[in-house]
């Protein structure tokens, strides 16, 4: 009975955003639980295909369950959206109409105890959202140098005490669980102005370290615009600035058809806009939405359309 009373994080615009209609082919790169996909599949009925990924091999699990009543209308892989292409072309699909990348952490992830993501609840300080591959929080923690760490932290958490934290960390390591390091560093933050958890940076910037996760979402909005077909839209969920503004600013760059410097009086880069921004701002949440799901507060939703 897994997320059956679930709904997602802006469910309402993604859907008006992407427009889905019979017959269109979809792609869930974050398939997460199912909430959006099982929209997309519904607005899109009876005729609409959807493709689902995700990096969590649990999630799929989870989605695949909520989602079997749509039979095989709905076919869903354990990958990242960073290989969406060839999974696209895995099941014979070349284009597609519509594409969404809802990039934040889901509440089941959160709160379980064995994935570290939470800073409330004790775990092993794993923090991978595929966990047959890749390096855990643990490694990081305990055999990168200070420096290293600091850097992940300010360049990732933006955390503006990362050096402090950093030192603190080098000097009581071996640290192992969540608990204790999120313990650890709140004992180094200040105690005044707390709006949210003093570990919220730090545990924001490991995952995002551990996961690679800026990286994977720079290389896949090139590759999930080349995948729409003319009149196709992009949707894209980012829950923090450094998400936002790297998808904000292709965005802007792809909307335009000359990127050439300001000094540049003459257009010389022969570049020609591939999509439009549908709405220019972001569309954040309602006010009813962040009280029923105050983790939906930071949330930004950006879409383009293919030219």
């Amino acid at each position: 009975m897994e997320n059956q009373t679930h709904v997602p994080v802006l469910f309402r615009e993604v859907i008006a955003g992407l427009q889905p209609e019979p017959g269109g082919k979809y792609i869930d790169g974050t398939v997460g639980s199912g909430g959006h996909s099982a929209g997309i599949l519904t607005a899109s009925a009876p005729t609409g295909l959807l493709l689902g990924l995700d990096k969590d091999v649990d999630s799929v699990k989870v989605a695949k369950r909520h989602l079997s009543a749509s039979g095989s209308r709905a076919t869903l892989m354990h990958a990242s959206f960073a290989e969406m292409k060839s999974c696209a072309q895995s099941i014979g699909w070349e284009i597609v109409d519509g594409i969404l990348l809802d990039l934040g952490v889901s509440s089941r992830q959160l709160e379980g105890d064995q994935r570290g993501f939470s800073f409330v609840r004790d775990g092993p300080l794993d923090m991978r959202f595929d966990q047959s591959t890749g390096i855990r929080a643990f490694e990081i923690v305990n055999r990168w140098s200070e420096s290293e760490i600091a850097h992940v932290l300010a360049e990732f958490g933006e955390e503006h005490q990362s050096k402090r934290i950093a030192r603190a960390v080098v000097e009581e390591r071996p640290i192992g669980s969540t608990l204790e390091l999120a313990r650890l560093v709140a004992d180094q933050k200040s105690q005044k102005r707390r709006k949210r958890h003093p570990a919220t940076k730090t545990f924001q910037a490991l995952r995002m370290a551990v996961n690679g996760e800026l990286e994977e979402l720079r290389a896949t909005l090139p590759l999930a615009i080349d995948l729409l077909m003319p009149g196709g839209r992009l949707a894209v969920i980012a829950f923090h600035s450094l998400e936002d503004r790297i998808v904000k600013q292709l965005f802007r760059r792809e909307a335009r058809n000359c990127v050439c410097l300001p000094e540049q009086i003459v257009c010389i880069c022969e570049h020609r806009a591939s999509i439009r921004e549908v709405v220019r701002r972001p569309t954040k949440p309602t006010v009813e939405e962040v009280k029923r799901n105050m983790r939906s507060r930071s949330a930004k939703l950006r879409v383009v359309e293919k030219l």
